[in-house]
């Protein structure tokens, strides 16, 4: 039984039923039962919601019966905190899934230009949720816009705390604003007076933290290479630090299996030996263009942030778009898994947006605390649904003779599937 005094809530209770997953060694130590908390989302967060969480308990039925369940837990965050508690990032919130170690999330939404502050971005930096994994595959049948989609394969992981997350900023006019600008030219750097200003902190150890855990998935997961991107050219002391870093960190910790396109090159003749994984830099808007021309080339992106909105974004549109691209955000304890989509408000109760990026997280998660099986079934089921061409609007349109259902009925036809 979940223990009410693993953490202190003020206007939640833990769930009667079920079990905390737990750390042991550093590593997870799952019940057959665990406490997960959710957060529906604002916007379409409820519509995708509950079609997931049905895929998502038939899988874990199908793969292990009575054996294995999923205890949900709500906790609030967006809209539905605000009714709740008054505030939209309560601290029952944080404290229910530092409890819990593992949760599963909506989108928020938060106004462009002005109004509060990103709530995804907060939630990250208060738990400190480090890294942005995000993996890109293809499902056949999708449409797209590129040729060969599939030999689209990689998982990006973008560091999530510096850059500009960090959100540290002025307004044009400022006292900040007007005393930044006052220490710049101090510096030797003229600029005009009427600039807004942001700082871009790239840090040493954040950097490493990312790449150390980029390296050690490309290890885990047999796979061929981990490519760091950078803007290194131009910013050669926080882009490029990133990258020097990042060198620096394979080179120490993982030296006995990685090496370099030089030493790939000299040593090997080009030819990857068997057990080293290639550590590649690439300069972001190169990036781009060789994800168009030759995916096939990258299997790991370890990147600063901007670089990997932009990436994770574009990578995703050549798949299928946004509503098949999962992400989760993690710590080196804490594992929070969620669409990486926009709540879409003009859409919301509507039945109709793909809840594909939802339940592909809900996989993501799985695969996380050990239950492949269910994962795995999860991602059969969406690629025979897909091949049957029963999709919801938005992977309707890039296909010939697909057959237009909404939300909750994809998830049907998913289950269906199982």
């Amino acid at each position: 039984m979940a223990s009410a005094s693993a953490f202190k809530l003020d206007k939640l209770s833990l769930p009667q039923a079920g079990e905390l997953i737990t750390l042991v060694n550093r590593k997870l130590s799952v019940p057959d039962h665990p406490v997960i908390p959710f957060i529906e989302g604002d916007g379409v967060g409820p519509d995708i919601w509950a079609a997931a969480s049905r895929v998502i308990e038939k899988a874990v039925s199908k793969a292990y019966g009575n054996r294995r369940s999923i205890v949900w837990f709500e906790v609030f965050a967006g809209d539905k905190a605000k009714d709740k508690y008054g505030e939209l990032l309560p601290r029952d919130t944080f404290e229910a899934v530092r409890g819990c170690l593992v949760a599963i999330k909506g989108p928020l939404t938060t106004p462009v230009g002005g109004g509060f502050r990103s709530l995804n971005v907060a939630i990250r930096q208060e738990m400190n949720l480090y890294a942005c994994i995000r993996p890109i595959r293809y499902f056949k049948g999708v449409g797209s816009p590129v040729h060969h989609p599939e030999q689209v394969d990689l998982v990006i992981f973008r560091e999530n705390t510096e850059d500009v997350y960090a959100g540290i900023e002025w307004k044009k006019g400022s006292e900040g604003a007007r005393r930044v600008l006052a220490l710049v030219k101090e510096l030797g750097h003229e600029l005009a007076p009427d600039c807004a200003l942001g700082l871009k902190p790239i840090s040493q150890k954040a950097s490493q933290r990312l790449v150390r855990r980029s390296l050690q998935y490309a290890l885990d997961r047999n796979k061929p290479s981990v490519t760091l991107v950078h803007k290194g050219n131009i910013m050669k002391y926080t882009e490029g630090a990133f990258r020097d870093w990042g060198y620096q960190l394979a080179e120490k910790e993982f030296g006995d299996v990685t090496i370099n396109e030089t030493q790939l090159g000299e040593r090997y003749g080009g030819r990857q030996p068997a057990g080293k994984i290639v550590v590649k830099d690439r300069i972001a808007d190169a990036m781009f263009q060789q994800l168009l021309l030759r995916p096939q080339e990258y299997s790991v992106l370890a990147t600063t942030n901007l670089n990997g909105d932009y990436l994770s974004d574009a990578a995703a549109a050549q798949v299928g778009g946004l509503g098949m691209a999962p992400g989760a955000n993690m710590s080196d304890e804490i594992a929070f898994f969620e669409a990486t989509h926009g709540s879409a408000p003009k859409y919301a109760g509507q039945d109709k947006v793909n809840p594909g990026s939802m339940i592909l997280s809900a996989a993501m998660m799985l695969e996380h605390i050990g239950w492949q099986e269910a994962a795995d079934k999860i991602l059969k089921a969406i690629q025979e649904t897909i091949l049957a061409k029963t999709v919801t609007y938005d992977l309707a349109r890039q296909m010939i003779g697909a057959t237009e259902v909404s939300c909750s009925k994809f998830a049907d036809h998913i289950i269906s599937r199982m």
